[in-house]
């Protein structure tokens, strides 16, 4: 079940981010001491499912607090279709590891990644293909620190 109470910032955590897809997985860490947000990997998935012992080899490596991972939500703010399989991976992230399990809206993270890869830094086709999920799980990672750093209403 995601996470639903507020995170409360503690500077040594630790995150991962997700961009998930059917064919593959952008996988991002953040340190909250730094708010620094860096691409990690990209996983591609098994059968359209996704890689779970690379997944689980990433949380033993990195250890984090807590997963974060972009909700697909169209622009008028209803679902999208792949909105009910980013649910259920994140039940099953939070029911196979125990870690709370936190969604963001990740609206235009991986055009925005293929914007700035492609027209900022020239960067191939085939290029932009393997990194562009990464740099999308680092964007969603840094939208959700900065809503961290917002104060919320009690």
């Amino acid at each position: 079940m995601p996470a639903t109470n507020p995170y409360v910032i503690n500077p040594h955590d630790t995150f991962l981010g997700f961009d998930f897809g059917h064919k593959k997985i952008g996988v991002a860490i953040a340190h909250m001491e730094t708010a620094i947000a860096s691409p990690l990997t990209t996983l591609p998935a098994v059968n359209q499912q996704p890689n779970w012992p690379q997944l689980k080899l990433l949380i033993e490596t990195w250890q984090p607090q807590g997963l974060v991972v972009g909700q697909s939500i169209k622009q008028d703010g209803s679902d999208n279709l792949v909105t009910p399989r980013i649910i259920k991976f994140c039940r099953q992230l939070h029911g196979r590891f125990n870690l709370p399990v936190y969604q963001v809206d990740e609206t235009l993270t991986t055009f925005e990644a293929k914007q700035m890869l492609y027209n900022d830094l020239n960067v191939s086709a085939k290029k932009l293909w393997k990194v562009q999920d990464q740099l999308a799980a680092q964007r969603i990672l840094l939208t959700w620190i900065n809503e961290q750093h917002q104060p919320h209403d009690p």
